[in-house]
């Protein structure tokens, strides 16, 4: 019998069709060969040519994995292009990954190491994200709607039947706050029901092929990096338990919130304690059962289908019981303390005579504008708390707690004082203690870092783990100011709805916190920062480029005028080649450090309490109003645009390559961290990747179909992929494949950010797993100087370059010039060919002869 070699190609983030993976060309009138299905369906499935003959010694198959990140142009774009608006999660969640020093195998890890610890802020900070969505829409519903919204005028800016709030039974008292809190609940069952629909997106797929008896003890082999796990790319249960967690966290937070309120307005007595205190003490078992779970290796460990236990149970009672004792306090009539509630609310009539008494005092929810901006801040130092621990272990925790403990004795001492000690001096602000102690808490970025073994090496220049490993802050961080600015945009969006209702003579009806107005302009400027680093990378692309052009136009080379225009195109993608694989990740640092400084500002000007402006004035703060109001109404508008260009990643090829290389990144790790991000593809790629190689692999020797080995050729993202794979494929299945990486980010990328993973140890093991008995590397790396996300991966295997373009003129009785091919087309160049040749001879010989080399 024929033995035969299978080439299983698998596609990056393009999306490319399995016609064009295949090399399939179009014949005159629509004839030739087709691309058909022999396995998987139409999201995910294995093509093959149809006119592919049976005898061939190396069959080439395509593996089409995009629909489940782009797809088909339906409905499900629509569906996943809202998935950009949880981009904030999918990057919180993605910085559990950029660890240093997770250990090879997850059994090890310990809380208070490092890396343990690390991953409970990581979680934390998650869990925090949560709270900020939840936070925001019940400032919208309690604060904007159930409390500032006194006129059946601003309330009939919402789209139905709210007027009734403003008069009549509900509108005395808290029991308009009562209406307004079912905005974030309803907001909290709706991620519950998209979270519960994609927790079987990933579809869990059997990986050992029946056809063989199972895996002798021998051959088991110890861990050498995370990805061997076997319930890495199947975390069902921890996915439940853990979206369970960050929604009960939220609705105990959203009750909290008017809870909060009533108690500091209207100190309950009588039966209103007998509500209010049980009620405060249930939601704050809530919030601390959540701290202490997400580190526990109950709700962390990855294990299938686990169910969801006592304590998850436990949590949605409480929170059950927490909701119900927070309506029925804010539907009791008012307490006998004093002052009727409704007496604090905004003024009646305000919207349109602005001269009404009470009408120009901030008559905003007691306490929650305060509360949004110490909530925000604590998240700056848990971020700084992120980075330091990452970088420098247990010993960088002590500056951000050290300043967080006394960061809010010092602003007591400011405004109300603190007794025992003198009074501050006068002209002392609040922005003048908070920056030094944010500063303060920064130092912990700037400690010695402690590395772990394995790090100190790198594989080749630009290799290091990047940022210093501080990527876990910076990465969580990013996604916080996604978060926030969504936030300040909705805040932005609602306000200016409401605001329609403002008559001639009148003042706005609501008014927006403290903070949103900062974050407005804190936008504004960060915008600026960011056009200053386009410019920058601009300017070095420029020198690149001229400086390639100028190595491929030296003197006596005689070139045409035909040549030098061909280098000027050469030159520039050799330039961006360089920009990206050389410059691209110090320019994203050096973004993040401004970015910092500017936030560390604004976290100081919200918890000052000072506004830019109550009302137009002319000077400084007539000019922070006004770019703040800019910059509020660009926010307003982030997340459809964010939406649009999501859509334009599924729809746009060009978007596709630029943009989607960034979610496809992020969509590829589990959701081990943040529960409600979107579901992961590689959760279902990997195991019907290596559920095909095995079954193909594992047939008998009599099948057809079987192979006798497999040429994994992975492009770009689909390189990762395959890595991934290997580490999950048995040892006696991996004997017989080769891996082809070409395209591909697995040192300049992923081994960087990610160095746990695909740092310079774990892809020397991936090189040392790939290693049978013959003593060569089954790992061949195609690259190019043209290719800006395809670099050398120098981690034992064998790197081959590829010649781009073939030539700067028309040769071989072709008219056209050789296409400058860059990211693409790999399997057409002649290196690709002949390596896949002798590769396939090595595969088919019953012991492998030593490896030589080609070329």
């Amino acid at each position: 019998m024929v033995e035969r070699v299978l080439e299983l190609r698998v596609h990056g983030v393009s999306n490319t069709p399995p016609q064009q993976i295949l090399g399939l060309q179009p014949e005159p009138g629509g004839a030739g060969a087709q691309p058909w299905l022999v396995a998987g369906g139409e999201v995910t499935g294995f093509y093959r040519s149809t006119a592919a003959r049976p005898d061939e010694p190396i069959a080439v198959e395509a593996y089409s994995w995009g629909q489940l990140t782009s797809g088909a142009r339906t409905a499900r774009d629509v569906e996943r292009a809202l998935w950009t608006v949880l981009l904030p999660f999918t990057l919180a969640n993605v910085a559990l990954y950029a660890r240093p020093g997770i250990p090879a195998d997850p059994d090890r890890e310990r809380w208070g190491s490092r890396s343990g610890l690390t991953a409970w802020l990581i979680r934390l900070f998650c869990l925090s994200l949560t709270v900020t969505l939840v936070v925001t829409v019940t400032g919208i519903g309690v604060d904007l709607v159930g409390w500032q919204c006194v006129d059946r005028s601003c309330l009939g800016q919402l789209p139905g039947p709210w007027e009734f709030l403003a008069d009549g039974w509900w509108g005395q008292g808290t029991r308009a706050l009562a209406v307004g809190l079912l905005l974030p609940l309803a907001l909290l069952v709706l991620l519950g029901l998209i979270t519960w629909r994609t927790y079987q997106y990933e579809a869990e797929m059997p990986a050992e092929p029946r056809t063989r008896p199972a895996a002798p003890e021998t051959e088991a082999e110890p861990p050498a990096n995370p990805l061997q796990d076997p319930t890495f790319w199947c975390g069902e249960g921890q996915l439940r338990r853990a979206g369970l967690l960050h929604l009960c966290t939220g609705a105990a937070v959203a009750a909290a919130v008017p809870l909060a309120a009533v108690i500091r307005m209207d100190p309950p007595r009588h039966a209103r304690a007998v509500v209010a205190w049980p009620t405060a003490a249930v939601l704050g078992a809530v919030l601390v059962i959540a701290v202490v779970a997400v580190g526990r290796p109950y709700l962390t460990r990855r294990g299938g289908d686990t169910p969801l236990g006592p304590w998850s149970f436990a949590v949605a009672l409480l929170t059950g019981l927490g909701l119900v004792g927070t309506f029925l306090l804010l539907l009791l009539p008012d307490g006998p303390a004093g002052r009727p509630l409704t007496d604090l609310r905004p003024p009646a009539g305000c919207a349109r005579d602005a001269t009404l008494p009470g009408c120009r005092a901030d008559r905003s929810l007691p306490g929650y504008d305060g509360a949004v901006a110490w909530f925000a801040t604590y998240q700056v130092l848990l971020l700084i708390a992120i980075g330091a621990v990452a970088r420098s272990g247990r010993r960088g925790l002590v500056p951000p707690v050290l300043a967080g403990t006394l960061l809010p004795p010092a602003v007591i001492w400011l405004h109300p004082g603190l007794p025992g000690l003198p009074p501050a001096p006068p002209g002392l602000a609040t922005w003048m203690v908070a920056v030094p102690a944010i500063a303060v808490a920064g130092t912990g970025l700037l400690l010695h870092p402690v590395p772990t073994d394995g790090e100190q090496q790198p594989l080749g220049p630009r290799t290091g783990i990047v940022w210093g490993r501080r990527g876990p802050a910076l990465i969580a961080g990013f996604g916080w100011l996604m978060a926030i600015s969504y936030c300040a945009g909705l805040f932005s969006w609602v306000t200016d709805r409401l605001d329609k209702a403002t008559g001639p003579n009148g003042l706005p009806p609501v008014r927006q916190p403290e903070p949103v107005l900062w974050a407005g302009l804190g936008f504004v400027v960060a915008l600026l920062a960011l056009g200053c680093t386009a410019l920058r990378a601009g300017m070095l692309f420029h020198n690149l480029r001229r400086q390639e052009y100028a190595r491929l136009t030296r003197p006596g080379t005689g070139l045409s005028a035909h040549d030098l225009r061909r280098c000027r195109d050469v030159a520039r993608f050799r330039a961006l080649h360089q920009l990206v694989g050389d410059h691209g990740v110090r320019l994203i640092g050096c973004y993040a450090t401004a970015v910092a400084v500017l936030v560390t500002l604004t976290c100081a000007a919200a918890l000052s309490r000072d506004r830019p402006a109550l009302e137009p004035v002319a000077g400084w703060w007539g000019v922070l109003d006004r770019v703040a109001d800019v910059g509020d109404s660009m926010l307003a508008w982030l997340p459809v645009v964010i939406a649009g260009v999501g859509l334009l990643v599924y729809r746009n090829d060009t978007v596709r390559r630029t943009v989607g290389v960034f979610w496809d990144v992020g969509t590829f790790w589990p959701r081990a961290a943040h529960p409600l991000a979107p579901p992961s593809y590689a959760e279902r790629a990997v195991p019907e990747l290596q559920t095909r190689v095995a079954g193909l692999l594992g047939l008998p020797p009599n099948d057809p179909r079987r192979m006798d080995g497999v040429i994994l050729s992975g492009h770009s993202q689909g390189a990762v992929i395959c890595a991934a794979m290997l580490f999950q494929l048995p040892p006696r299945w991996r004997r017989h494949t080769w891996f082809f990486s070409y395209g591909c980010q697995l040192t300049r990328l992923y081994g960087r950010v990610f160095p746990a993973y695909f740092g310079p140890e774990r892809l020397r093991a991936l090189a040392t797993a790939l290693t049978p008995p013959a003593g060569y590397v089954a790992w061949t790396n195609f690259w190019r100087d043209t290719d800006p996300l395809g670099w050398p991966v120098d981690a034992g295997e064998r790197d081959v370059p590829v010649a781009d373009p073939e030539a700067l003129h028309p040769s071989g009785g072709e008219v056209a010039d050789p296409p400058i091919r860059n990211h693409s087309g790999y399997p057409e160049a002649l290196e690709f060919r002949r390596e896949r040749a002798v590769v396939a001879r090595l595969l088919r010989r019953a012991v492998p002869s030593p490896r030589q080399r080609v070329g």
